[in-house]
Formats: C-alpha cells, sequence, structure tokens
C-alpha cells in the first residue's frame, strides 16, 4: 500500500499517523469506531482489503442518514426504534452520532427518555452486544482485574449505577445498564466528548424485583439486594480502582436509591471527581427553568415559594441548589430553606413527624401536618409547583386550578419520567389554567394549542447541564465538581433561553441548539475550576476556543491520503 493511514483521534490525544495500519478487510467493517460501511471511497476499498466485501456503490454520509431514518421511521414501535438505533451504534458509530446530532429532537427521545426507560425493562430480552463493563458481587477482591479488561486507560468520563432507581422505574437491577450507555452518547451528542473516552459501569449487587429474579432472561446475578458492609466495600473498591486506573476520569453516580445515592455523594464528593446527576444535574436544570420564568413575571428569586411533590434525592437536590441560588441573592438560609416545602408519599414534611428519612430533615418546618396536596397548597399558596414524584396525574385539574387562581403566571414543572409518570402533561398545564402555566416536563411533549395560540412547551432535561459540566471538567482537569459550577451552569443555561423561546412557552431553548448550549456552560464551569485553584492544567489564553477545539465532530476519517 503505497498511500499513508492517518486517522484522526480526539483533540485531547491529537492527530498521529498510524504505526501499524488500521484493521483490514471485514475486521475493519467489525469494528464501529473505524467503520464506514458504503461510504469507504474507491481508493479506500483498494487500499484496506474491500473491494468486494461492500456493495459496488460508494454512499456518501448524508445517504446514509436517509437510509437510516426510512428504517427508523418505519418500525412499528419505540422500542424497536431503540434496538435498531443501538444497532447502528454497535456497527457504525460515527453514523450513529451524525445522525443524532443532525435530528436530535427525533432521535433523542428513541436513544435516552422516554424509550430507554421500557428498553431498560426489556433489556435482556433485546440484549445484542455488550457495551461498558457490568461488575457484580463476585467480582469482589478483583475489580481491579475486571477494569483492567477495558481496552484503553483514556478514559475521561465513567457513568456508573448500581440499577435500583432507573428513572421512575424503580429497582431493575443489571438491566439499568441502558442508562449509563444512554447517558454517555448523550456526553458525545450534547458536549462532543468522544465515545472512545467514555467508560458506562454497572455494579450489580442483585435485585429485589420478583419479576426479573424469576425471568428466564434476566441478564444479573439471581440474588436479592446485598446491603451494608459488603455494598459499601464494593462500591469503595470500584471508585478506589477506577481512580487508579481512570485518574483523569469523571465519575458521574447515576440513578442510585435515596438510601444511598446522599451518603456516597456526600462521602466521595470532596476526595474525587464526581456527582450525582440526579441530584445535583437535575437541580441545575430547573434553578435554570426558574430564572428563565421568571424573566416572565418579573419576580426575584428570593420571594418565590416552592412545593414539591416528591421527596427523594431529585427534589431535595433542587432544594439545595434554590437555596444556594437564594443567598447569593442576599437572603439567610434559613429564610431560603423556609421557602422549600415538601410533601411525600404520607403528606407535608413537617417538624413534628418522626418517620422522617435525614436528607428531609432540613426541610421539615413548624408547621399542622397537612396530609393532602390540594390543602398544602392553600395553605402555603406556592409560585411554583414542582413535582418529583413519580406519581402519573398528581398534578389534576383540582391541584393546576387551584395554583391559577393563587398566580397570575402559575409554574408548573412536571419533571417525572417516563411520559408514564409524569405528574401532568403540557395539555393539562396549558388548558386547565387558561394558557397562563409556565411549564416545563420532564419527558417531551408535543406542541399544545389553546385559544388559537400554539404553545412549544421545554423539557427540563438534565441532557442540558450534566454533558456540559463534563466537558468543563474535562478541559479543566478539574480535581472536583463544586456546587458553584452547578449554579454557573444553571445562569448559562437561562442565558441562552431567548425571548422568543419565552414567547413560545420554552423555559429552555431548543435541544437543536444543545451543542451551542453546552460549550457555554462547559465554559463556565471551567472558569470555577480555573478560579478556584481545582484545575490541573493551565488557564489557556482563550478558554472557549480551546474547549471549542476538543468537541469531537462525528464526521468520517479519510483512512488514505496520497
Amino acid at each position: 500500500m503505497n498511500s499513508k493511514c492517518v486517522v484522526d483521534f480526539p483533540a485531547w490525544s491529537r492527530e498521529r499517523t498510524l504505526d501499524h495500519p488500521p484493521p483490514l478487510g471485514i475486521s475493519l467493517l467489525h469494528d464501529p469506531t473505524l467503520n464506514k460501511g458504503t461510504a469507504f471511497t474507491e481508493e479506500e476499498r483498494d487500499a484496506l482489503g474491500l473491494r468486494g466485501l461492500l456493495p459496488p456503490r460508494v454512499h456518501t454520509q448524508e445517504e446514509q442518514i436517509e437510509r437510516v431514518l426510512r428504517n427508523v421511521r418505519g418500525k412499528s414501535t419505540e422500542l424497536e426504534q431503540y434496538i435498531f438505533m443501538i444497532g447502528l451504534q454497535d456497527r457504525n458509530e460515527t453514523l450513529f452520532y451524525r445522525l443524532a446530532l443532525d435530528r436530535l429532537e427525533e432521535i433523542m427521545p428513541i436513544i435516552y427518555t422516554p424509550t430507554v426507560g421500557l428498553a431498560c425493562q426489556k433489556y435482556g430480552h433485546i440484549f445484542r452486544r455488550p457495551r461498558g463493563i457490568f461488575l457484580s458481587t463476585k467480582d469482589a477482591g478483583r475489580i481491579a482485574n475486571v477494569l483492567e479488561n477495558w481496552p484503553t486507560r483514556a478514559v475521561r468520563v465513567i457513568v456508573f449505577t448500581d440499577g435500583e432507581r432507573i428513572l421512575g422505574l424503580g429497582d431493575l437491577g443489571a438491566n439499568g445498564m441502558g442508562i449509563p450507555v444512554g447517558k454517555l452518547a448523550l456526553y458525545t451528542i450534547c458536549a462532543g466528548i468522544h465515545p472512545s473516552v467514555c467508560l458506562p459501569v454497572t455494579i450489580d449487587v442483585g435485585t429485589n424485583n420478583e419479576e426479573l429474579l424469576k425471568d428466564p432472561l434476566y441478564i444479573g446475578v439471581r440474588q436479592h439486594r446485598v446491603r451494608g458492609a459488603v455494598y459499601d466495600a464494593l462500591i469503595d473498591e470500584f471508585l478506589t480502582a477506577a481512580q487508579k486506573l481512570f485518574p483523569h476520569a469523571l465519575i458521574q453516580f447515576e440513578d442510585f436509591a435515596n438510601r444511598n445515592a446522599f451518603r456516597l455523594l456526600a462521602k466521595y464528593r470532596n476526595q474525587m471527581c464526581t456527582f450525582n446527576d440526579d441530584i445535583q444535574g437535575t437541580a441545575a436544570v430547573v434553578l435554570a427553568g426558574v430564572y428563565s420564568a421568571l424573566r416572565v413575571t418579573n419576580r426575584p428569586l428570593p420571594e418565590q415559594r416552592f412545593v414539591f411533590c416528591g421527596a427523594g434525592e431529585a427534589g431535595t437536590g433542587i432544594a439545595d441548589l434554590l437555596v444556594a441560588a437564594m443567598a447569593r441573592e442576599g437572603l439567610r438560609e434559613a429564610d431560603a430553606r423556609g421557602r422549600c416545602w415538601f410533601v411525600d408519599s404520607q403528606g407535608l414534611v413537617v417538624r413534628s413527624r418522626t418517620d422522617l428519612a435525614e436528607h428531609k430533615l432540613p426541610y421539615a418546618h413548624e408547621a399542622e401536618f397537612v396530609g393532602d396536596l390540594l390543602d398544602v397548597i392553600s395553605r402555603i399558596r406556592p409560585t411554583m409547583l414542582i413535582g418529583a414524584s413519580g406519581q402519573h396525574g398528581v398534578f389534576n385539574k383540582a391541584v393546576l386550578e387551584l395554583m391559577a387562581k393563587i398566580n397570575e403566571r402559575p409554574m408548573i414543572l412536571a419533571l417525572s419520567n417516563p411520559t408514564s409518570k409524569s405528574e401532568c402533561t403540557a395539555q393539562d398545564a396549558i388548558h386547565v389554567t387558561e394558557g397562563r402555566a409556565l411549564f416545563a416536563s420532564g419527558s417531551p411533549f408535543g406542541p399544545v394549542t389553546f385559544d388559537g395560540k400554539t404553545y412549544i412547551t421545554g423539557q427540563a432535561n438534565n441532557a442540558y447541564i450534566f454533558p456540559g459540566v463534563g466537558l468543563g471538567i474535562v478541559a479543566s482537569g478539574s480535581r472536583l465538581v463544586s456546587d458553584e459550577m452547578f449554579l454557573r451552569a444553571a445562569r448559562a443555561l437561562a442565558a441562552a433561553t431567548t425571548a422568543a423561546d419565552l414567547a413560545q412557552g420554552r423555559l429552555y431553548p431548543a435541544l437543536s441548539r444543545i451543542r451551542e448550549v453546552s460549550l457555554a456552560i462547559s465554559i463556565a464551569v471551567a472558569e470555577v475550576a480555573f478560579q478556584s485553584n481545582l484545575a490541573t492544567v493551565p488557564r489557556p489564553d482563550d478558554v472557549r476556543a480551546h474547549i471549542k477545539a476538543m468537541m469531537y465532530e462525528p464526521q468520517y476519517l479519510n483512512y488514505v491520503r496520497s
């Protein structure tokens, strides 16, 4: 072969000429990171031993995208669409990411929420090809050895779960792997973090889901969940080994149950570069939505009153960041907490209750206990109602009517996902409040028409936050992830929401602008790292240009150059 083989690697690896040529022939076609399918040129087919292994016509990437879209749109169910897209990711990674980036609003609901929830429930039944690392209780004492099986040490982002609280669906055990895989795909799509430096991990400590334990196709360990010291030791062994093997990696906790999420975050957040997206990422995206809504109501943040339906990690994480933001605007922390009220499965969280988990205690106020959400709203008179309950329809007509009676522009966030768990729909919120609600949801809803006006409501999707936060951390080499980073990320996201967005009913920018938004967030986060002495690399003269140069663009490599 007289031509030179060159592969373009991510910016932090720089372009390098291969000491050895890429795999040849059928091996190249079976490598999803290098495969171009029918887009291999005539010259590449001759040089790489592909002649005859592909149909004779060379297609452009745009033509391949058209073929994929026709296939996806032709599937009869969302699950079949998900299976097809994951199959594409396994065959041709570049084409998968190009399509997702170019058609994000269509493809994202297929590869992540809401469809990924069903995919996790059926994971053992649709399992094709492994992605990431599975660890189990059987690996205790040798986790480092198992992690060494991963083919690269250049990992920059790890997302890991124990599968106990998958979305609003609960304990799915090892089936939860669909979430780290999906989250890391969004790191690439939304923020341009190269897929080669992403590692999904599932730690299988068993499941208490009896249906899965009886399922002959379940892929996990057939045992009930391990708790206590054995569980803690396994998590600690993983984190210690991951830090040693992948010393530059950000480690993200994902979909841990309340009993573990708060205490593990508290234990490790000041020891390593880690965060919990369900607690901190959700909080930042909601805070951004609040900032956007306040541009419509023209009332300052410290004057707001919040009622949360659901007192788990998402709700209390949101409240913690709201309190921090109100404190930044001059309110005493105790007074800021007093503006956040919680309703859990038993009713209003108040000081007199003796059944409260530790994470609820900071929001247990001196007040009379009330068991009904409608009564709580009547007494507290909130300006914003935030749903993180996983209870479909809990924001019923009476609740929405009361919020509209109390407020000229009631702020309603129905955050639970998938769609089957949403506290109310966009149509409910818009129609019942006669178009006055400032609404966002955790799952996507289509446009709603009321009284001749079409409202395009926004999705309070963590994908607006965590990819940009991760990119900023990777770019700065930050040693830790601080609360200030999430406050700055929320402000950057809110700033990206335009007056035109607000006029349409959006509290967030269109998903089609996600790369632009993630870049702005990453700059804000990196600046916090540089200013707080958390960065491990020198501050570049042009932070924006430095980060933008790192962002992966899913374009085919040119293997042959004359």
